[in-house]
C-alpha cells in the first residue's frame, strides 16, 4: 500500500531538498555526507534541476529512504533501506562499532534495551 505524498508536484531536487529539511539536516551536512558540493545542491533549488542519475543511490542511502520514493514523490512504508551508510565521524558509527565487538547476549540485551527506549518515547516518558 503506497500513501501520497504531499509533494508529487516538485521537482526532483526540490523534493530532495524538502526531505532534507524534513529530517532536520543542514545543507552543509547533507553535502558532507553525500560528497556532493554545496553548490550542487544550491543549483537544484535555485535552477530547479535534478541530482545526476548517479547520485541518486548514495542520496537515498544517507536519507534513508527509496529511489522510488525520491523520484515518484510517493512514500513506500515497506520498503527500507537494505543497507545503512553511516558517516565514521557520527555517534551511529561509534555505537555500531561498539555493538560489534559484544557477545550475542549483551547485543539482546542492548536490542530490549532500545525497545524499552522506544516504547518509552510512544507513551510519552
Amino acid at each position: 500500500m503506497r500513501k501520497e505524498a504531499v509533494h508529487t508536484s516538485m521537482s526532483v531536487g526540490e523534493r530532495l531538498l524538502e526531505i532534507v529539511r524534513q529530517q532536520g539536516m543542514t545543507q552543509k551536512q547533507f553535502s558532507v555526507l553525500t560528497g556532493i558540493p554545496q553548490s550542487t545542491i544550491s543549483d537544484w533549488r535555485s535552477k530547479r534541476l535534478n541530482p545526476a542519475a548517479d547520485k541518486i543511490l548514495i542520496i537515498c542511502d544517507v536519507l534513508g529512504i527509496s529511489p522510488y520514493d525520491l523520484l515518484s514523490g510517493t512514500e513506500d512504508r515497506y520498503a527500507a533501506p537494505e543497507k545503512l551508510l553511516v558517516d565514521k565521524n557520527s555517534d551511529e558509527y561509534v555505537f555500531c562499532m561498539a555493538l560489534r565487538k559484544l557477545s550475542e547476549k549483551q547485543k539482546q540485551r542492548v536490542y530490549g534495551y532500545i525497545q524499552a527506549l522506544a516504547e518509552a518515547e510512544k507513551s510519552g516518558e
